[in-house]
Order: C-alpha cells, then structure tokens, then sequence
C-alpha cells in the first residue's frame, strides 16, 4: 500500500519561496509516476508537475518557469520547489502517485493519468 505524507506549506507573501516535501512508503520508486497536484477554492484540482525514474519530468506550462519538482529516491521524498510565488498559487496542494511500470511516456501532467495514490493536502496561502 503506497503512503504519502505532504509537509512544507505555510504561508509566504508574495514574491516569496516554499519547498513541500512529500515522504512516500510502500513503494518501487521505479514503477511509479509520481505527481503534484493543487486545488484552490471554487476550482478544480490541476495538475503541477510530474516525476518518474532518472529524472523525466513533465510541468504545466504555466508554471514550469517558477516551479520545480524533484525526487530523492534514497530518502523516498518528493519535493516542490515554489519560486517568486503569486497569490493565485494559493490552493491546497496534494503529492499523488500512479503505477506505469515501464510505461514511462504515460507520466506527463497532461496524459489523464489516473493517480490511485493521494496525500492529504498541505496548504499553501500567498498573499499579496
């Protein structure tokens, strides 16, 4: 059973930076793409970025200047790094993960993946 547990939101005024971490058990890092993803109030959830093995990574395109998404497969962390944050990046922000074997093309933040595993949130506030 693949656990994740969020950390690291807070609020940051804007302009400011926040990295969320994500700890991830009972899983082959390998296998699985993994993900992050936020919701902000009235909105549907969207997805951030994602990460499979040797470093693929996918972002949406609005945010991949500011934001980056990184693994340590040793510590079984995700992590977000969140750059020159803006108020709308506030939202509630959730790690997921997704089983693609060797599959690795599936794991794009566009692909309509569908992730089975999701953390409990952390909340990011922006302010401006």
């Amino acid at each position: 059973q693949v656990q994740l547990v969020e950390s690291g939101g807070g609020s940051v005024q804007a302009g400011g930076s926040l990295r969320l971490s994500c700890a991830v058990s009972g899983y082959t890092y390998s296998s699985y793409c993994m993900g992050w993803f936020r919701q902000a109030p009235g909105k549907e959830r969207e997805g951030v970025a994602t990460i499979i093995r040797d470093g693929i990574t996918s972002y949406a395109d609005s945010l991949k200047e500011r934001f980056t998404i990184s693994q340590d497969n040793a510590k079984n962390t995700l992590y977000l790094q969140m750059n020159n944050l803006k108020p709308e990046d506030t939202a509630i922000y959730y790690c997921a993960a997704a089983w693609v074997g060797e599959h690795l093309g599936l794991c794009t933040v566009v692909g309509g993946l569908a992730f089975g595993y999701w953390g409990q949130g952390t909340q990011v506030t922006v302010s401006s």
